[in-house]
């Protein structure tokens, strides 16, 4: 399998940078920019069949103190696009909670997040992570991720593990990893293509790319690379 490394806090990471959705949870967003609300929650079995455990957090937070050094708020996981920044980030008895601060005077993306999270149009939160330990059940097909490595936490169109959207196909090929079949074909219908054509680029694109990829061909990368390239002209 074509691996991708990253290196984050000084740690080595093998394998795809990941993103994890969840509600928008938060009673009201401030006329200031500020709001509050849960980034992860434990022991939910979401769409990749994982759950992220109790203190899953607790090393990668204490490194991110230790660096004197805030957690982003990006906008739709854009690493291009800062729109804030995260401070008092805990774990408590539902999941990884924070408060965040959008930068409304001084950002003129973080002034239109604003307007869309105060008329709740935009109503996710989604973290991006590296998987630093986790374990697997083979009875039930479910992957525990016990330890990982928190890098942003953005606000995004749609919550709850909404993974077929178009952005959250970009993402995951820009950092290497390839999504699921039906993730690929709602994405490209998000795009216009129509059922036929989209099952069509899917059947004989993706599919070989999978096979290819368990095959350990290195040609995989550079497809990815080029679906990226190719995706991230379109807009939303």
């Amino acid at each position: 399998m074509t691996m991708h490394m990253g290196r984050v806090f000084g740690r080595k990471h093998t394998g795809a940078l990941k993103v994890r959705d969840f509600d928008f949870e938060v009673k009201a967003v401030g006329d200031d920019g500020t709001f509050s609300g849960y980034g992860s929650v434990w022991d939910v079995v979401d769409s990749y069949q994982e759950i992220v455990a109790r203190g899953a957090f607790t090393d990668s937070l204490a490194e991110i103190a230790a660096k004197g050094r805030p957690v982003p708020i990006l906008w739709q996981h854009r690493a291009g696009e800062p729109i804030g920044a995260w401070t008092n980030l805990k774990e408590d008895e539902r999941g990884l909670w924070g408060d965040g601060e959008l930068l409304i005077a001084d950002v003129a993306q973080a002034r239109e997040a604003h307007a869309l999270a105060k008329r709740r149009i935009v109503t996710g939160l989604s973290i991006g992570y590296w998987v630093r330990e986790s374990s697997y059940d083979e009875k039930t097909g479910i992957r525990t991720l016990t330890k990982l490595d928190l890098v942003e936490i953005s606000l995004v169109t749609f919550p709850a593990n909404d993974d077929a959207r178009v952005e959250a196909v970009k993402f995951k090929l820009a950092h290497g990893e390839l999504p699921t079949e039906r993730e690929m074909e709602k994405a490209l219908r998000e795009l216009g293509f129509s059922k036929t054509r989209a099952a069509g680029v899917v059947a004989h694109g993706l599919t070989e790319m999978r096979r290819r990829e368990s095959d350990c061909d290195p040609a995989t990368t550079t497809v990815l690379k080029s679906l990226s390239d190719t995706l991230r002209g379109f807009t939303l």
